[in-house]
């Protein structure tokens, strides 16, 4: 009988690139902070469109951490991965030596609809110019695929590298394939996702989502689970994390952070909201099963917080159906309602806040939310001290996927 103790998958690292940070720390400090960056669109060609209000990274030049070859072949969405994945690589002090180490360090990356605003520019120039004026890297940079190619590339991993097409929980889903290639032998995994949603062809192909806010007023576009709901506003961005098996981690120094415990998943169709219902409950169920975890171990839930009535109604009675009489006193937040939903994005960003939160034992509160209409134990208008172990990461996507990630808090050197 083997004595051997079983694989762990743990987080050693955190790149971020969000409209209220371009680092962990500085995007922790907004979100503990609860700041709201929603603010009027700014980038050229959608004066026009009705999406007034959306979450736009600012002051970012990725050039500061990427080289000019990669840039020029890749669109901003990658631009943002490729600088978390730096981040998140530098954060967890991974560095691959040795012709063996880059086959066991892999890249998963989660992605909605690629790169459009590179894609919109080459077909801008083959109609108006001629086919000869189409560069060459069309043919990759708008491919979803393309953040885990550069990131590999660039960084000379050669590990098990993937792409998660799952809707917006795929940022989740994708945490949850580098989990399980961890425990299953890979020595590492970068794992995250990024999204860059606002360029005028991007945002014309959003106008179908009847979940869009058109609220011209930021404070008011994005209020997720108040009687003034509207829907949600999208967001840029992303993050990146380093999950590593634990004992690999620890040889090395590399501090802790957290534990990538269960994850769950189902499918329940597109803008079904009151069917969401039982399939989020379900996810966080198997969640909660595979982490070995009871309800009333959950020290916090990072809500989904779609903003649109029926379905911050269907989170809040899963929540109550998966978590039973816990789910009333357990703290709920949604920071994401101060910055926008980064699609598929917008879930390791809430990962990467639930880390820093057990880290620093305070939950974070829902920007511009100061009432409730659902029964829930929602942080409003300031951050809440508390000892958390456990957090419970929930998502949904416009098209029907439902996921939950349970993390448990890492070393106390760490915090």
């Amino acid at each position: 009988m083997s004595t051997e103790r079983p694989r762990r998958a743990v987080v050693t690292g955190i790149g971020v690139i969000a409209p209220n940070g371009l680092r962990a720390d500085a995007y922790w400090k907004s979100v503990r902070e609860g700041l709201g960056v929603l603010d009027r669109i700014t980038r050229e060609g959608c004066e026009d469109l009705p999406l007034k209000v959306a979450g736009e990274v600012r002051g970012f030049d990725p050039s500061d951490l990427i080289e000019e070859p990669f840039l020029v072949q890749t669109d901003r969405f990658s631009h943002y991965a490729m600088a978390a994945a730096q981040l998140a690589l530098d954060d967890a002090g991974l560095v691959h030596d040795g012709p063996e180490e880059p086959f066991s360090i892999g890249v998963v990356t989660a992605a909605g609809s690629g790169g459009g605003e590179f894609g919109q520019r080459e077909l801008q120039k083959l109609w108006g110019q001629g086919s000869k004026f189409v560069g060459p890297y069309q043919s990759i940079a708008w491919f979803y695929a393309a953040s885990t190619g550069q990131i590999s590339i660039r960084s000379g991993l050669k590990g098990p590298c993937g792409v998660v097409a799952s809707d917006e929980a795929g940022g989740l889903d994708a945490i949850a394939h580098a989990a399980r290639g961890v425990r299953r032998g890979t020595g590492a995994v970068l794992v995250g996702a990024a999204e860059a949603p606002l360029a005028p062809y991007s945002m014309v192909c959003q106008l179908g989502y009847p979940e869009l806010s058109t609220v011209e007023d930021p404070d008011r576009a994005y209020r997720p689970f108040t009687s003034a709901a509207c829907g949600f506003v999208p967001a840029e961005g992303g993050a990146m994390l380093v999950v590593e098996e634990e004992s690999r981690a620890r040889d090395r120094g590399a501090a802790v952070r957290a534990v990538v415990a269960g994850h769950g998943a189902t499918f329940t169709g597109a803008s079904r909201w009151e069917e969401s219902r039982e399939g989020l409950a379900r996810a966080i169920r198997v969640a909660l099963d595979e982490a070995g975890c009871a309800p009333e171990e959950v020290d916090v839930v990072f809500a989904d917080a779609l903003g649109v009535p029926e379905a911050d109604r269907a989170e809040a009675l899963a929540i109550a159906d998966a978590l039973g009489a816990h789910a009333t006193r357990v703290a709920v937040t949604a920071p994401k309602a101060g910055i926008g939903r980064a699609y598929c994005g917008a879930p390791v960003l809430d990962t990467a806040a639930a880390v820093l939160a057990m880290e620093h034992g305070v939950v974070p509160p829902t920007p511009n939310v100061f009432d409730i209409c659902h029964d829930l134990d929602l942080v409003m208008s300031r951050a809440r001290p508390a000892e958390l172990r456990t957090a419970l990461v929930l998502s949904r996507g416009l098209m029907g996927s439902n996921a939950a990630l349970i993390v448990r808090r890492g070393d106390e050197s760490a915090r």
